[in-house]
């Protein structure tokens, strides 16, 4: 088989010539796959669970702990305030509109896509069921979660979607 153009004597596909082209041709392809698996592994963990087996394992613990929250009637607000060093402020009360006390706050801001972006936020209680951080916030889109412990024991959690 031979290819012609005009002006130029034919050329001849030899079984070397295909055998260049089928080399360079899948050469590129995984070369490129290379690449973009590399980028795909170090840019993303695609972990959301260590171990779904055990998250299997706590769904009830975890149901159980959801509807003894609901049974509690708190109110828990967050309001943030930009500037230089954001300010957040959180309030707790009951359901009788009381100031909640002997609670300690953990708060992290939680990367939707990416656990290792997550920020811890400390906060001081500034009176019974007010707690405040000022610290610089990170630009983007955000899950606030709120955790509010009593004795070392976890008594009401929250994961609002906020934009920064």
């Amino acid at each position: 088989m031979s290819t012609t153009t005009a002006g130029r004597p034919p050329r001849v596909i030899t079984g070397r010539t295909v055998l260049i082209y089928f080399i360079a041709f899948f050469g590129i392809i995984f070369a490129m796959n290379f690449v973009l698996i590399r980028f795909a592994l170090s840019s993303f963990s695609g972990v959301e669970t260590e171990s779904s087996y055990k998250a299997g394992l706590t769904f009830k613990n975890d149901v159980a702990a959801a509807h003894a929250q609901d049974a509690l009637h708190w109110a828990v607000d967050a309001n943030i305030q930009r500037g230089d060093a954001s300010r957040i402020l959180i309030t707790a009360r009951d359901a009788k509109a009381q100031a909640l006390s002997g609670l300690t706050a953990e708060v992290r801001l939680a990367h939707p896509t990416d656990k290792r972006r997550d920020v811890v936020v400390e906060f001081v209680e500034i009176t019974a069921g007010r707690f405040q951080s000022l610290t610089r916030l990170p630009e983007g889109s955000w899950d606030l979660v709120i955790g509010l412990q009593r004795s070392g024991e976890t008594v009401f959690r929250s994961k609002s979607r906020i934009s920064l």
